[in-house]
């Protein structure tokens, strides 16, 4: 495919500065863009090393200016980089049908612009919306409902009752509504307590690959709209997530906690349980979070603080061996005078 850089002005309700007609077939970084490319530049420093490289266009922010390229001026230069990629780099489409290995019940209902690729398996009484794609290999247990525009990667697993909302995308190896982690001491042994609950994902989730997102004992564990959830994370049981939250890597968020809207938990962070964080709160990576958390809270360490209070300790930390170095030469002095009043009293 290939646009005018005009044409990309457009459609990024941006301006073009210098010639509009120049084509663009692609879009690199500009230590790999070749002619014909269009790159970005959030900075001078950016600025400079896209001038000088062979991309005929930069995507720029900021009153730039340029005699040897087009510039394709916007307000905010990695927001219009995350709208044009999609015009470059299109997701691939799927024609509406199911596949000839598919297995569907009788009782569900599946809309004729949906794709069901090949072994997938549609449990009863399943709905599925309007040109939503199971790309293949994925299983839909009883019940489960899902919107419009939904795009399940390969070898996901969704249990039964699990309600999802429109333009949700759920990568490969994710698992969604399996049993909450509830046992009780009976007796000497471990007695399971069932999880008779659900899972409820609201519009616009992104959920990673190899995720865990486990149903609630009796009621529900809730994903809400907007929601980013990077690889490898844990939701346990009767879990609550705001909306616009992003959770990085490895996080790991335990049975019946709270989070606001627009919480941030950095990658391998960990919540304990039944703990209100609030809205806007940032936990930084590693930090285990052991207490409520107020709103705009932002948190460092394990077990997690204010994070000016951590960075106090870090840096106080660090100064640790000099100060035992003092402490041991104080000492030293402190006995030395100490032998010179014996002597002299000798």
């Amino acid at each position: 495919m290939h646009f005018t850089a005009a044409e990309i002005a457009r459609e990024l309700q941006g301006e073009v500065r210098g010639d509009g007609s120049t084509v663009l077939t692609g879009f690199a970084p500009a230590d790999r863009a070749r002619i014909g490319d269009l790159t970005f530049a959030e900075n001078e420093t950016f600025f400079l090393r896209a001038e000088a490289s062979a991309a005929s266009a930069i995507l720029v922010a900021g009153e730039f200016t340029s005699n040897r390229k087009a510039l394709i001026r916007v307000t905010n230069a990695r927001v219009a980089f995350a709208r044009v990629l999609p015009l470059f780099f299109p997701e691939p489409s799927f024609a509406p049908g199911i596949h000839a290995t598919a297995i569907v019940d009788a009782s569900a209902k599946v809309d004729p612009t949906a794709h069901l690729g090949p072994y997938c398996v549609v449990g009863g009484h399943v709905r599925i919306g309007a040109r939503t794609v199971l790309q293949g290999g994925n299983h839909l247990g009883a019940g489960s409902q899902l919107g419009d525009d939904v795009v399940i990667f390969p070898s996901v697993t969704i249990y039964p009752r699990t309600q999802i909302g429109n333009r949700v995308r759920i990568h490969s190896g994710t698992v969604i509504g399996s049993d909450g982690f509830g046992y009780v001491l009976d007796q000497g042994r471990h007695r399971k307590v069932p999880q008779a609950g659900s899972v409820i994902i609201g519009d616009d989730v992104e959920i990673g690959a190899n995720v865990t997102v486990d149903r609630g004992t009796l009621g529900a564990t809730v994903i809400g709209k907007g929601t980013k959830v990077d690889n490898l994370v844990q939701i346990a049981h009767n879990v609550v997530i705001g909306e616009h939250s992003l959770l990085v890597a490895q996080v790991g968020i335990a049975g019946s906690s709270k989070l606001g809207n627009y919480v941030t938990l950095g990658g391998q962070a960990g919540i304990a349980g039944h703990l209100k964080i609030g809205s806007h709160a940032t936990v930084a990576a590693q930090a285990g979070v052991m207490h409520d958390t107020k709103d705009g809270e932002r948190l460092l360490g394990s077990p997690a603080m204010d994070d000016r209070q951590a960075k106090r300790q870090i840096i106080s930390l660090r100064q640790l061996p000099e100060l035992v170095h003092r402490v041991r030469d104080l000492e030293k002095e402190l006995q030395e005078l100490k032998s010179a009043k014996a002597g002299g009293k000798a």
